[in-house]
């Protein structure tokens, strides 16, 4: 009986080194990403103690300004239905977040969401846009209000596109990668074992409209996350209990901006409750929902979910009636569900 038991226990850890063997993925090199991923409008901005984000400032230079903020292991890709979208009629500006696509590592280590407010206002200033909309989507969406409440004075409407924070929601379905990256000892093993299959996984089951999860984009999510630093800034996120940060009834009545809450019926994650309560919380909130889409609507339905922005913004008057330019009135729109 102890000889099968230690032949069974030797065949599982020959098979686990065999697995972590197989898994095991370098950091790519830097400057091949950057060749790769970024773009004409790619810029690196200082913002002091070593670290220099990356960003991209596009569209019309005069325009009212829109700031986009993606969720967590994403990066400023994931928008750029929207900027092919909005592009002729506002100035958008996309970032990726420290620990994020091209940005890399914090060097404090530190990824709470009030370090990434500060990040935020950091690279704005940098810019000199002291007045702007924020949208954000999932994590990002939790860096939107966040935002809004610590700059009131610098937001101009508010975008939350299945937006973390509200209280007590439970996710239906948590990516693999989620789970891993919060599973003692796995998790440290994802910190060199990070097979592709694992991402295009996690990536399937956050969305619903399955046709966005191509090669190419499996590959970018995979290779971004493979960017120097971006694993361990990873697993130093996914350390910080994010919902010990929840947005409360009191926090959301100080919100005064105008606010649009899109979210995707399906999502697993973070669920349409989640974005009901946002839109009940903030006063003068306006809700649009997409049957049939999941965690990211700018992915997956990026027609309609950048019309119902762009109509947003124009309704709110973020921009000049000569820019406007926008027929029909919010909410008439088939194929949505609107409160």
């Amino acid at each position: 009986m102890r000889r099968t038991l230690k032949w069974i226990l030797g065949l599982v850890a020959i098979l686990l080194v065999a697995g972590v063997a197989l898994g095991w993925q370098s950091d790519r090199d830097a400057t091949a990403l950057k060749a790769k991923y970024g773009s004409p409008a790619s810029q690196f901005v200082e913002i002091g103690n070593g670290l220099s984000v990356h960003v991209r400032d596009e569209g019309q230079r005069n325009a009212a300004v829109l700031l986009l903020v993606h969720g967590s292991n994403a990066s400023l890709h994931t928008w750029e239905p929207w900027v092919a979208r909005l592009g002729g009629k506002y100035r958008i500006v996309s970032l990726d977040l420290p620990g994020h696509g091209l940005t890399g590592a914090n060097p404090d280590r530190d990824y709470s969401y009030k370090t990434f407010v500060t990040i935020v206002d950091k690279v704005m200033i940098k810019l000199v846009i002291s007045k702007f909309a924020i949208a954000g989507n999932s994590m990002g969406g939790g860096v939107a209000w966040h935002y809004a409440l610590a700059h009131p004075d610098k937001v101009s409407a508010i975008g939350l596109i299945d937006a973390a924070g509200a209280p007590a929601w439970q996710a239906r379905t948590v990516p693999l990668g989620f789970r891993l990256a919060r599973t003692p000892v796995l998790r440290d093993i994802m910190r060199y074992v990070t097979p592709r299959s694992m991402v295009e996984r996690s990536l399937k089951q956050s969305v619903s409209n399955q046709a966005v999860v191509t090669e190419a984009v499996v590959d970018r999510y995979w290779e971004l996350l493979l960017y120097p630093g971006n694993r361990q800034a990873t697993l130093d996120r996914f350390a910080i209990a994010h919902n010990t940060e929840p947005a409360s009834d009191a926090d959301m009545a100080r919100i005064k901006a105008p606010t649009l809450v899109m979210w995707g019926e399906e999502d697993g994650l973070i669920p349409l409750s989640s974005g009901q309560w946002f839109a009940n919380a903030i006063p003068g909130a306006q809700l649009v929902s997409y049957p049939k889409i999941g965690h990211i609507p700018m992915e997956e339905l990026p027609d309609q979910s950048a019309a119902d922005m762009e109509r947003f913004l124009a309704a709110a008057r973020i921009v000049t009636p000569a820019q406007a330019g926008v027929s029909g009135r919010w909410g008439t729109e088939v194929g949505a569900t609107r409160r």
